[in-house]
């Protein structure tokens, strides 16, 4: 990314996150603006960020413009961006539901526009991020667009129509990780063990488990026989799961979120 000027509109948790995995990178010149004085004051003092005071200045000293603001925000800063557009400027939004396409109608047709789906364990560099690319949006642009995100945890690319599952699943999924996470600490709690302990049993399970799936070695339904003994503490536990339904219940979830996902366009 050489000499590459990047301007944050909106400098909340994502954009935070963001900005500390590319702070210190050579040939990378941070701006931000945000509606929020003190929130871009905070920033700037923490990280390499030139404060902008407006989004008109912030589009003159950047040439990929991060859009982190929320969904129902976009429609009127794209708006005020819109008059300082120029046919080199990069758009990546991260707002959820919204697609590449709503973006270029309220900027010109020739915007170049990138969507992604970051989620919050970015903040400790785990983040799982999908990238989409808009109409005219370039090869270039995309893999721009990953280098920037990888800063933060691991890329994948997919198409639009895609999007929505994403942050149905990956977007949202951190919470439902937490939900199951505490619920089984909750357990472990009940069994004997102090919350503390729980936790920490829990959290380094769910993180080595992710893992090992992650090496790609096997399937989780292998590694699921792997350590399930027949007659063992596993079945008796998995046995439990599967009479509540639980896989069906989580499928849901996401179909659930991937919906109302749909439904913010609307």
């Amino acid at each position: 990314m050489p000499n590459l000027q990047l301007g944050f509109i909106g400098t909340g948790r994502i954009a935070r996150a963001l900005i500390a995995g590319l702070s210190g990178k050579a040939d990378t010149v941070i701006s931000g603006y945000d509606r929020e004085p003190a929130a871009i004051a905070s920033v700037a003092a923490d990280y390499p960020v030139k404060p902008c005071h407006s989004i008109e200045e912030l589009a003159q000293c950047s040439r990929v413009i991060i859009l982190a603001v929320k969904p129902y925000q976009i429609a009127e800063v794209v708006g005020v961006l819109k008059p300082a557009l120029g046919k080199d400027h990069l758009l990546i939004s991260v707002a959820a539901g919204i697609s590449s396409d709503f973006i270029r109608k309220n900027a010109h047709e020739s915007t170049k526009v990138i969507r992604v789906m970051p989620n919050t364990p970015a903040f400790v560099g785990e983040g799982m991020t999908a990238v989409s690319r808009g109409k005219m949006a370039t090869d270039e642009d995309v893999n721009l667009a990953c280098d920037l995100f990888s800063a933060i945890g691991k890329v994948v690319v997919l198409d639009e129509s895609q999007m929505d599952a994403a942050t149905a699943l990956s977007g949202s999924g951190p919470a439902y990780m937490f939900h199951i996470l505490d619920a089984l600490a909750a357990g472990g709690a009940a069994c004997g063990l102090t919350g503390e302990e729980a936790r920490l049993l829990s959290a380094q399970t769910m993180l080595g488990a992710a893992k090992m799936v992650l090496s790609g070695v096997k399937s989780p339904e292998e590694l699921k026989r792997e350590v399930t003994t027949p007659g063992g503490t596993t079945e008796a536990g998995l046995k439990i799961m599967d009479e509540q339904n639980i896989r069906q219940i989580l499928v849901e979830t996401v179909a659930a979120a991937a919906a109302r996902s749909r439904e913010l366009m609307k």
